[in-house]
């Protein structure tokens, strides 16, 4: 009895052991650094950003000047110029607060351009994510970048070196 007792709940460990999953890390920052074409893309992406910011403050600028002007000729205008120049001045910031929008908005050429920039890349390392995830048997493959979660991994989980060589990235 005891002999049966053992060999079924060895049978049921057994069993047990054979359905466990299988997890994987990668860390997506480490692996974004070590391709080139990322570092470039966002190198271009900040001349542009900070391009655009440039022009931006241009117009900020210009609209300051335009008040100091103003503030400095208020006692010299008529009731008519002074509201002229009122309008002309927020004019000019609106300005600066549209294309400030067009350029960084939710929506924005920034975005649009980063999305058509980094998408492409972004795609590239889930596809072999999920090519070595299925190759491997992984039921789970985890970002430990982005996962705050993650108090402690074990290292021999990390598959990021694997993904870049499925890249044709070697580290």
């Amino acid at each position: 009895m005891k002999k049966t007792f053992i060999i079924g709940a060895m049978m049921l460990f057994c069993s047990f052991a054979g359905m466990a999953q299988k997890f994987a890390l990668i860390d997506m920052e480490y692996i974004l650094s070590n391709i080139p074409s990322y570092e470039m893309t966002n190198e271009q992406l900040d001349q542009l950003s900070q391009r655009w910011q440039n022009e931006v403050e241009a117009i900020q600028l210009e609209a300051q000047n335009m008040y100091k002007n103003y503030q400095s000729d208020l006692v010299f205008l008529s009731a008519e110029m002074k509201s002229q120049r009122e309008e002309e001045i927020i004019k000019k910031e609106q300005e600066a607060q549209e294309l400030k929008r067009k350029y960084f908005g939710p929506d924005g050429e920034l975005y649009q351009r980063r999305e058509s920039l980094i998408r492409p890349i972004q795609d590239e390392i889930y596809n072999a994510v999920k090519e070595l995830s299925e190759a491997q048997g992984y039921q789970l493959v985890l970002d430990r970048a982005s996962a705050m979660s993650i108090i402690f991994a074990s290292p021999r989980i990390d598959i990021s070196n694997e993904v870049l060589l499925k890249l044709g990235y070697s580290k």
